[in-house]
């Protein structure tokens, strides 16, 4: 593992020292001969282009070193030219980090970008409209919100925790439009999701209080 994240960390710089070599080896030797270094070095260059470090940002983003993941996405310069599956999981990224940031116009720019390099599989693209909604429900556009969680949810979110999560917020946002009875069948199916991560415990036993007096 570790020799095939310093072969991702270091490809670009190898990849020139093998096609330096390779043209030396074709032009003193032959190019017969310098055909495996140019390969290798074709290799290195088209893949450092097409796939960039993103599993090495992904590492990093589960071990919670977002300064590392950051230093990473940098280091990608050219994103258009990654790989269409690997641009929007990039684009995702982010929209992640500049959620971290509070950056919420770059996070909007950023998940649009990712829905607009299309999805690596269903459940991916509902945590993209997930993410949009989560957005417009902080910038307080409700209406931009309901629309898109409810497309994440008919697209399909990967885990129960982030669909009570999302389940959680169109309780919140029918609520706020008086609309008690939607309200109470989101809470009541976010509660049947059973989550346990303590923040959207934390929520439900909060929501839970006003639910319970509601009309309807």
């Amino acid at each position: 593992m570790k020799a095939f994240n310093f072969f991702i960390l270091y490809r670009l710089p190898i990849g020139i020292v093998l096609l330096l070599g390779g043209i030396a080896l074709g032009l003193t030797v032959g190019w017969w001969e310098a055909t495996i270094v140019l390969v290798l070095a074709l290799v290195c260059l088209v893949t450092h282009v097409m796939f960039g470090p993103m599993r090495m940002v992904q590492e990093a983003v589960e071990a919670g070193d977002i300064e590392r993941a950051s230093a990473l996405m940098n280091q990608v310069k050219f994103p258009k030219l990654l790989y269409k599956p690997i641009r929007s999981v990039y684009y995702f990224m982010q929209s992640n980090m500049a959620m971290y940031s509070n950056d919420l116009d770059k996070a909007e720019s950023t998940i649009r970008q990712s829905i607009n390099s299309g999805s690596p599989m269903k459940e991916y693209e509902g945590m993209q409209y997930f993410q949009l909604g989560t957005i417009a429900y902080q910038k307080n556009d409700l209406k931009t919100a309901d629309q898109n969680l409810k497309i994440a949810m008919r697209k399909g979110l990967p885990d129960k925790e982030n669909t009570a999560a999302a389940l959680l917020t169109l309780a919140s946002i029918a609520m706020t439009r008086r609309d008690f009875k939607s309200a109470k069948e989101y809470f009541r199916r976010a509660k049947a999701q059973k989550p346990t991560t303590a923040q959207i415990v934390s929520q439900i036993k909060e929501m839970d209080k006003y639910i319970s007096r509601m009309p309807g």
